[in-house]
């Protein structure tokens, strides 16, 4: 099978010849080039050879084009900073007083260098595919984006005291959202990765998140026009699995601390579990613990399809090793081709 087919039969939640395999190498690619991640990201060149050297190299079945959570930020006129070693964050909020918010206007796609660079990459990779590996592009939710936007606390402060001054931002927010997805499909992006930690109970509680994220995240989600898979970025998805599934995602990211067997029976021939490898314990792990967490996840959540093996937060740490990463490879191969080996 191509990444492709494997990787649909697996979202139809039928076995395919094994579970796939999603690396998703962001950063990464500049250690693996020998750049510095300000140097790596500046070049839609450097990100589209490292996309397909490491794809080939670790059998990854997607490419992923995301670079960084603050470029939406950075193309909102906001600074980023370039640790060494680290994902790019951002240097500081672009909203410091609520006229910002009111004055802010959502920048335009075609002319934003930011996002034009992600757009490059989208379509030279879709050359590079032919329709054989999977496109995973990458939008923040609007819920989720304001904790770049204005920071932690203002956010909060906003959510409990100015629900005016939130519509106005999610409008904002939820347009320039749904611009964006929609321009990287037409880029040839497979489908996008709706990037949503704010929405999971261990970020927000339930009733708050009912009056305010979940009708803009239903709504937005309705309005991108190809299929999404929404992750919470390492935290727990059985919570959230009940209002994810009413936004229609093909896919739910999950923890490393989720319940497997629960989560498996919840989302049997509804969603596709993406996830749960720990890209920290990867950093340590030894050969046998490594094989030990596939075989795990693959007997408690692979049978019947419905699994997609990754990293349990979205991006592969520059501190994991290329070994690592290889053995994951070997023990999918052992214990993830179908028929699958009982436990």
């Amino acid at each position: 099978m191509t990444s492709m087919e494997r990787t649909l039969t697996a979202l139809g939640h039928k076995e395919p010849d094994r579970v796939p395999l999603f690396l998703l190498f962001s950063h990464y690619g500049a250690k693996h080039l020998g750049l510095t991640t300000k140097e790596y990201f500046a070049s839609p060149e450097n990100i589209i050879k490292a996309q397909i050297e490491l794809q080939r190299e670790f059998k990854s079945d997607c490419f992923y084009t995301f670079c960084y959570a603050a470029l939406e930020t950075e193309a909102m006129g906001g600074i980023v900073y370039f640790p060494e070693e680290t994902p790019p964050n951002s240097a500081s909020p672009i909203f410091h007083e609520d006229q910002d918010i009111k004055d802010f206007k959502i920048p335009k796609i075609s002319t934003s260098e930011p996002l034009s660079r992600v757009l490059e990459v989208t379509k030279a990779l879709s050359d590079e595919s032919k329709g054989n590996v999977p496109i995973i592009g990458v939008v923040m939710s609007p819920f989720s984006l304001p904790v770049m936007q204005l920071g932690f606390d203002k956010y909060i402060e906003m959510l409990y005291l100015k629900p005016d001054l939130f519509k106005e931002l999610m409008q904002k927010n939820q347009e320039f959202c749904i611009n964006w997805a929609n321009s990287q499909l037409e880029a040839g992006a497979t489908a996008i990765c709706y990037f949503n930690p704010l929405s999971s109970r261990e970020m927000t509680e339930k009733d708050l998140y009912h009056r305010t994220g979940f009708p803009v995240d239903l709504e937005t989600t309705k309005k991108i026009n190809g299929p999404i898979a929404t992750h919470l970025a390492s935290s727990l998805a059985l919570p959230s699995i009940d209002e994810v599934l009413q936004t229609g995602s093909a896919v739910l990211g999950i923890s490393q601390r989720d319940d497997l067997a629960l989560l498996k029976s919840k989302s049997r021939n509804k969603i596709t579990l993406l996830g749960n490898l720990s890209g920290i314990n990867l950093v340590h792990a030894n050969e046998e613990e490594i094989d030990k967490s596939i075989k795990t996840l693959i007997q408690e959540a692979g049978e019947g399809g419905g699994l997609i093996i990754s990293d349990n937060h979205g991006e592969i740490p520059w501190q994991v090793p290329k070994t690592a990463l290889h053995q994951i490879v070997k023990s999918i191969e052992k214990w993830g081709t179908y028929p699958l080996i009982p436990g």
